[in-house]
């Protein structure tokens, strides 16, 4: 692999937008990644930020306990109650919230790369959608729960990603066509989605609403291992093709002209980035915006252009728990579903976007 970023991203081609020197680490011969000031900077200060959220939600709540407590229970010396707190209910919910935030922000900054679009998410195109109705069905429908939930889950989105594909790769695949087939396909399955909840019991389409809401509530080792385990095979591929990805970024025939095999490489990158959607679903529920936010926010705190793949990874991780801590706290005793913050969150976000995109498009 040859010379890219810190995070898959390269700097501005141009000094005035604000290019940055950097250096090339070399890990053997066939390997080197560049790291750019700015983005190490800021992927330290987000590791930091993780930290900071992380030990707050271990150490508050009904049940306080302090920071030497938690670490001497994660240690294996904690009392019995402090382990059944914190290993047993706090930590699962905190390592499923990072790994679906970053599950996420990743899918969503492939998406967009690929589409060329700050709107190309899985959200807006409707491979959520596509989860949704995968779930909606085996629960209202089979009437099954559990690991079948989320295998239909998984199959819906799947199913989703190849129509929406194929749909619209007719002479090449386009990102504003990919949208509005997507957007399309989303407008169809949540229609169907809504039929299926006005036609099931009223217990029924409770319990699928808070499914369908996303929600890290009762979250445990059973749900962030398969999750961790799919990261650990899919990131390692997303991230050697960071370049690939970044070319892609400059246009087809750029890319072209650069070596890089446009069809291949787009079809590779959009299964994996929908397979890491599919988990995070599966995991937490369709949890909204975070895979639309977190690029963008990403990008606007490195100002590199590119991939950008672990700070928007970052990014979504963060985003993610910030807003299940914001849903634990804020209302407590009561606890809201992490996916009513990050609606709220992400529809002011979505409309500060359109606007600025509208402005830039009128100066």
């Amino acid at each position: 692999m040859s010379a890219a970023s810190f995070d898959g991203a390269v700097p501005r081609p141009r000094v005035a937008d604000g290019a940055r020197a950097g250096r090339t680490v070399r890990a053997g011969r066939a390997l080197s990644v560049r790291v750019e000031g700015r983005t190490l900077t800021v992927c330290v200060v987000l590791l930091l930020l993780l930290a900071a959220v992380v030990s707050v939600s271990l150490t508050t709540g009904d049940y306080p306990i302090s920071v030497p407590d938690v670490l001497r229970t994660l240690l294996g010396r904690g009392e019995r109650a402090d382990e059944f707190i914190v290993l047993g209910l706090r930590l699962p919910r905190v390592v499923t919230g990072l790994l679906v935030g970053a599950a996420l922000g990743v899918a969503g900054a492939v998406f967009q790369l690929v589409t060329r679009n700050p709107l190309g998410s899985p959200d807006v195109i409707g491979f959520t959608s596509g989860a949704v109705t995968g779930a909606l069905v085996v629960l209202l429908v089979l009437q099954l729960g559990g690991w079948a939930v989320s295998f239909g889950a998984l199959v819906g989105g799947g199913v989703t990603a190849a129509l929406v594909y194929l749909l619209s790769s007719r002479g090449g695949v386009q990102g504003y066509r990919l949208i509005l087939v997507g957007i399309g396909a989303s407008a169809v399955l949540q229609a169907g989605n809504s039929y299926l909840l006005t036609r099931s019991r009223v217990e029924d389409a409770q319990s699928a609403q808070l499914w369908i809401t996303g929600s890290l509530n009762g979250r445990g080792w059973e749900q962030a291992t398969p999750l961790g385990i799919g990261l650990a095979v899919l990131l390692p591929v997303l991230l050697v093709a960071g370049r690939s990805l970044t070319l892609l970024d400059l246009g087809d025939d750029a890319a072209r002209a650069l070596g890089v095999d446009v069809g291949r490489t787009r079809a590779l990158v959009l299964v994996l980035a929908t397979a890491l959607t599919a988990l995070a679903a599966m995991a937490a529920g369709p949890i909204a915006f975070v895979a639309l936010a977190a690029p963008q926010v990403a990008r606007r705190l490195t100002g590199a252009v590119g991939a950008g793949l672990v700070t928007a990874g970052l990014t979504g991780a963060l985003l993610l728990l910030v807003s299940d801590l914001a849903a634990q706290r804020v209302f407590a005793p009561t606890q809201l579903p992490v996916g009513v913050v990050t609606g709220a969150v992400g529809g002011l976000y979505l409309a500060w976007l359109l606007v600025s995109q509208w402005r830039r498009g009128r100066g």
